[in-house]
C-alpha cells in the first residue's frame, strides 16, 4: 500500500495545488486529508471547492468543526472570515464528515489526538512557551486502544515521526498550506517551520513495515503571504513568506 496524506491546508489553495500535483507526479492516487481545511484568512472558498472535488478521505478538524457547530459571531479571527466565505453546500459537506477513521483498514487517521482534535499528540508546550517532543509514555498513554501499525495526526503543523515501542508509528505530515502561527493554548506559544514549502507525507508499506517520507513543495508562497497582509493578518504573511513570524 502506498497512499500520500495532507493536513492543515487552511485555505491555502495555491499550496494545495502545488501539493496535489507533487503527489499526482509521485504516481500516487490514493489520498487521506487529516482537516483543517478552510479556516484562515486566505481563500477558503476556493481550497474547499479543490478538496470537495479530490477523490480522497477526508477528516474533520478542530477549524472544519468551529465553522459548523458555533455562529460566526463566536468564531475565532481564522474561523470568522472563512465562514464568511463559505456556502451552505460547503459546510454541509463539513458535517457529514467524521473525527476519526481507520483506512484500509490498516491506517488510523485523527486530526490531533483519538480523543481530543484541540490536543497536540506529538508536542508538548511548556509554560515558557517554547515546543518540544511530547515524553514517549505520554505519546503511547494516547494511543491505547489503537490496533492499527500505522497511526496518522495533524494539528501542530509540525512534521514528524514516532515509532512507540511496541513498533506502532505515529505519523504528522505537517501543513500544507500554514507554515507558522500564533496560539494561547495551553500556554503562549510560536509554530514555525522554518521554510514556507507546503508539506505532505509519503506512506509506503514494504514488507510488512511503513516507510514515511516527507516532502517539502516549492510554491507561490509570495502571492499567500501578500493576501494574508492584504486581509490584516501580518504574522501569518511573514510566515508564509519565509516560514518564520518575524
Amino acid at each position: 500500500m502506498r497512499f500520500a496524506a495532507i493536513a492543515d491546508v487552511h485555505g491555502n489553495y495555491l499550496a494545495l495545488d502545488a501539493v496535489i500535483s507533487d503527489i499526482r507526479a509521485q504516481g500516487i492516487s490514493d489520498i487521506v486529508d487529516l482537516g483543517d481545511m478552510a479556516s484562515g484568512p486566505l481563500d477558503a472558498r476556493r481550497t474547499m471547492d479543490i478538496l470537495m472535488a479530490l477523490d480522497a478521505v477526508h477528516l474533520l478538524g478542530n477549524h472544519d468543526r468551529y465553522l459548523i457547530d458555533r455562529p460566526p459571531e463566536k468564531m475565532g479571527s481564522w474561523d470568522r472570515p472563512a465562514h464568511a466565505q463559505l456556502d451552505a453546500v460547503h459546510l454541509d459537506w463539513l458535517r457529514t464528515l467524521p473525527a476519526t477513521r481507520v483506512f484500509r483498514d490498516q491506517v488510523f487517521l485523527c486530526h490531533a489526538t483519538p480523543a481530543n482534535d484541540e490536543t497536540y499528540w506529538l508536542e508538548t508546550v511548556l509554560p515558557s512557551g517554547e515546543v518540544c517532543l511530547t515524553a514517549l509514555e505520554s505519546i503511547e498513554q494516547k494511543a491505547k486502544g489503537v490496533a492499527q501499525r500505522l497511526i496518522l495526526c495533524a494539528h501542530s503543523h509540525i512534521a514528524r515521526a514516532v515509532r512507540l515501542r511496541d513498533g506502532r508509528l505515529i505519523v504528522n505530515p505537517g501543513s500544507v498550506g500554514s507554515p507558522g502561527y500564533r496560539d494561547t493554548h495551553p500556554f503562549q506559544h510560536v509554530v514555525e517551520a522554518g521554510s514556507p514549502d507546503a508539506r505532505y507525507a509519503i506512506l509506503e508499506q514494504v514488507g510488512g513495515a511503513w516507510h514515511v517520507t516527507f516532502r517539502h513543495v516549492p510554491y507561490d508562497h509570495a502571492a499567500m503571504a501578500a493576501l494574508a497582509r492584504q486581509n490584516g493578518q501580518p504574522e501569518l504573511a511573514s510566515a508564509l513568506a519565509t516560514g518564520w513570524i518575524r
